[in-house]
C-alpha cells in the first residue's frame, strides 16, 4: 500500500548529503581492511556493489529521518519517533542485499544526525548546535539500554546462559564483556570524536585530493575510535594494535608522504590477511563528510 509523504526541500538536500558521504566512504582506497573500490578488503560476503545497493536501498528512510527533525517535538522525544523508520530502513537493507549487514551501525548514526540536522534548520538554530541537540536526543541510551544487562546476567548466572534466552545485539555483548558503551555511549555524548576531532581534521587536509583527504581522515579516526567491528571479530589487544599503527602512521605523515602512504598500503594489506575490519571507524569516517557538507549548507544559507 503506498503511501503520500509531505517532504521539506530541505529534507532532500541534507539526506543526499548522507547518501553522498556513505558513497565516499566506501569508494576510498587503500581503506585498511574496508571494501573499497578496489578491495572487498576483510570480507568474502560484500563488494563495492553491494554498499551501492544498500545505500540507495536508504535514502528513502534517511530523507524521512530528516524530515522527523522538522516538527515541534523536543529533542528528547524525537529518538522514539525515528526508530520505527530505522527498522524499517533496516528490512530495506537487508532485503536489497540479501540478508548481508552492510550499514547497520551507519543507519543508527546517520539516522540520528539526520534528524538532529533538521531539527536544527526547523529551530533556526545554529551548526554549533547540533551536537548539543544529539545529546539531548540520546540522554539516558545508556543507562537505559546497557546498565540492565548486568543484572540480566546476574539473573541467569552468565553470559552465555543469558544468550540463550534472548539475542544480544553485538553493541550489549560488548558492554558485557569489555564494559565498552560503544556507539550508544558515542553519541549521548554527542559525537565527540567528530565534532572536537573528526571535523577539524578534515579539514585540514583539504590540501589532498578527496580519495587521499578521506583515507588520511580515516586513519585519523582510527587512532580514537573504540571501534565495535574490530572488538566483535577479535579483541580489546586487536582494537589497541588498530589505534596504535593509525596513530604512528598519522606521525609519519599519512597519505601526506611517501613513508606514510607505503605503510597504509602495508597495512591495508596486513588487515585484509588478517580480516580485521575498522567498520565503526568507516561509519565515523562517513558522518563527518555528512557534517562537514552540512556545515557548508548553515554557512552557504545563512543558517549558522
Amino acid at each position: 500500500m503506498s503511501k503520500d509523504f509531505n517532504i521539506h526541500e530541505a529534507a532532500f538536500d541534507i539526506s543526499s548529503f548522507a547518501i553522498q558521504s556513505m558513497l565516499y566512504e566506501v569508494a576510498c582506497a587503500p581503506s585498511p581492511g574496508l571494501v573499497s573500490v578496489i578491495s572487498t578488503g576483510a570480507h568474502n560476503d560484500m563488494d563495492h556493489y553491494t554498499f551501492i545497493d544498500s545505500t540507495c536501498a536508504l535514502i528513502k528512510y534517511l530523507t524521512l529521518c530528516v524530515e522527523e527533525g522538522f516538527s515541534s517535538k523536543n529533542s528528547r522525544e524525537l529518538l522514539k519517533y525515528i526508530r520505527p523508520i530505522g527498522i524499517e530502513g533496516e528490512k530495506q537493507m537487508f532485503k536489497k542485499t540479501s540478508g548481508i549487514n552492510t550499514h547497520k551501525g551507519m543507519l543508527f548514526l546517520m539516522g540520528i544526525a539526520c534528524v538532529a540536522t533538521g531539527k536544527a534548520i526547523h529551530d533556526k538554530r545554529q551548526f554549533a548546535d547540533i551536537p548539543g541537540i544529539i545529546k539531548d536526543m540520546c540522554e539516558g541510551l545508556v543507562e537505559k539500554e546497557l546498565y540492565p544487562l548486568k543484572e540480566e546476567v546476574k539473573k541467569y548466572g552468565s553470559l552465555e546462559e543469558l544468550s540463550r534466552h534472548r539475542r544480544l545485539s553485538y553493541g550489549e555483548k560488548l558492554y558485557l564483556l569489555y564494559n565498552t558503551e560503544g556507539i550508544r555511549g558515542e553519541v549521548e555524548r554527542g559525537l565527540p570524536i567528530i565534532f572536537e576531532f573528526a571535523l577539524d581534521f578534515y579539514k585540514e587536509n583539504s590540501c589532498l585530493t578527496q580519495n587521499d583527504r578521506l583515507v588520511n581522515t580515516l586513519l585519523g579516526i582510527m587512532q580514537y575510535s573504540e571501534d565495535s567491528n574490530v572488538l566483535h571479530r577479535h579483541s580489546k589487544e586487536i582494537l589497541s594494535e588498530v589505534q596504535e599503527r593509525a596513530t604512528y602512521i598519522i606521525s609519519i605523515g599519512g597519505m601526506n608522504t611517501a613513508e606514510g602512504k607505503q605503510a597504509i598500503r602495508d597495512l591495508d594489506m596486513d588487515f585484509t590477511n588478517r580480516r580485521i575490519s575498522p567498520g565503526g571507524s568507516a561509519d565515523l569516517l562517513a558522518v563527518t563528510v555528512f557534517f562537514s557538507l552540512v556545515k557548508e549548507y548553515f554557512s552557504t544559507n545563512n543558517l549558522k
